[in-house]
């Protein structure tokens, strides 16, 4: 059995992409139709000279929105794109290999630890009062602040 590890979404399941992708084709098409019909009504009017002011002064300020409208459709076109190389540049995730939980086997005992060996420190050596240590750990004390480096313990 194989489990999918990977807990992203793709691309095309992605609301966000397809909302960018969508809104940014929409407003394509609207920005082209403004730009398009207002340049046209304003030529015709023009070449047969019945323009009147509306036509011609209102007509130049709706190409402009219509190619600002045109043109972040554009981008947004171009940045799904960019979004959908990316995408296909990230490595996919291997899939990892489940095995199925044998429920009929014995179940195997814990492997023992060894013991790990304690070094030998002045209290476990019997010395006769143990004032060395004592001596050794105040001279060492405020030095490192390490109990380990203050009393020679080898820390693992």
């Amino acid at each position: 059995m194989l489990a999918d590890m990977n807990k992203t979404t793709s691309l095309t399941r992605s609301i966000s992409y397809w909302l960018l992708l969508v809104l940014s084709l929409a407003s394509v098409a609207v920005g082209g139709w403004l730009v398009y019909d207002q340049t046209t009504t304003m030529a015709t009017a023009l070449v047969t000279g019945t323009a009147t002011g509306v036509e011609v002064y209102v007509g130049q300020p709706l190409i402009v929105v219509g190619a600002v409208v045109l043109g972040a459709g554009v981008i947004g076109i171009l940045i799904a794109l960019g979004l959908t190389a990316a995408k296909a540049l990230m490595p996919a995730q291997a899939p990892v290999a489940v095995e199925p939980i044998d429920w009929t086997s014995e179940p195997q005992p814990a492997p023992q630890v060894a013991e790990i060996d304690q070094p030998e420190t002045a209290q476990t050596a019997g010395t006769d009062d143990g004032s060395d240590a004592d001596e050794e750990r105040d001279a060492q004390n405020g030095s490192s602040g390490s109990t380990a480096t203050a009393t020679k313990i080898s820390v693992k």
